[in-house]
């Protein structure tokens, strides 16, 4: 299926997108589905996003909510000339039991070494394969007698793993904290035209059966939406 090419300039819509909703894509930038959540689906983020590119010929910055957030995904993004636009899912566990989270150690990249909270350093100590990631095990020795050690951890020291492509993630932090508007931007392109889309389509949704028919259904409803959009 053709991937089809709408205006930037759709207002947002109350109506919630579907994640199994085909790609709406406006150049150079392109906004993936929100609602995403298994790893499966998590893994397309890299195939959307080249599907976008190819369609506008170029190099392209692509949105997403945090469902996609997965440094795979985003680190082959980023060797392919597509730039990710994905926030981090807050799931803390320390910071939901009230410890330091890991945004509060500073890694200090000239030394290969993070500043706790304390101000004491944590240095790489070891590096481990988990999932097929190679990471990095930063921790200090004065973690022992540190008076706000309550605070940060219940083990004999706290531990910070680093991703040994961690930084292509902050890079894109940087990029995120210097657009805040990004997400608006992203509901504004992708929520109108499912929105709209649904409303057509009717309670049914679908008429047709089968996954090649339902395509080609979707695709009608969309070359229809973006007619009506031009005319």
């Amino acid at each position: 299926m053709a991937t089809p090419v709408v205006d930037s300039t759709a207002a947002s819509s109350p109506a919630e997108s579907a994640a199994a909703a085909p790609e709406i894509v406006p150049a150079p930038e392109i906004e993936i589905p929100e609602g995403v959540k298994d790893e499966k689906s998590k893994a397309r983020f890299m195939e959307l996003a080249t599907q976008a590119k190819e369609a506008v010929g170029r190099d392209i910055t692509a949105l997403a909510d945090r469902g996609y957030f997965k440094g795979e995904e985003i680190l082959r993004c980023a060797d392919n000339g597509i730039e990710p636009l994905v926030p981090k899912p807050q799931t803390s566990n320390n910071k939901a039991a009230g410890l330091f989270d890991k945004s509060d150690f500073v890694y200090l990249e000239v030394d290969d070494a993070y500043r706790c909270p304390a101000g004491e350093r944590a240095i790489r100590r070891m590096t481990v394969v988990e999932n097929g990631m190679t990471l990095h095990k930063y921790w200090s020795t004065a973690c022992r007698q540190c008076p706000l050690k309550p605070k940060c951890t219940t083990g004999v020291e706290r531990r910070i793993a680093r991703w040994e492509h961690e930084a292509v993630l902050e890079r894109m932090q940087d990029r995120l904290h210097q657009r805040p508007q990004a997400a608006r931007e992203r509901r504004q392109t992708v929520e109108h035209p499912f929105g709209t889309l649904k409303a057509w389509m009717g309670a049914t949704h679908f008429l047709m059966r089968t996954l090649p028919k339902v395509r080609t259904e979707m695709s009608l409803h969309v070359l229809a939406y973006n007619m009506k959009r031009v005319c």
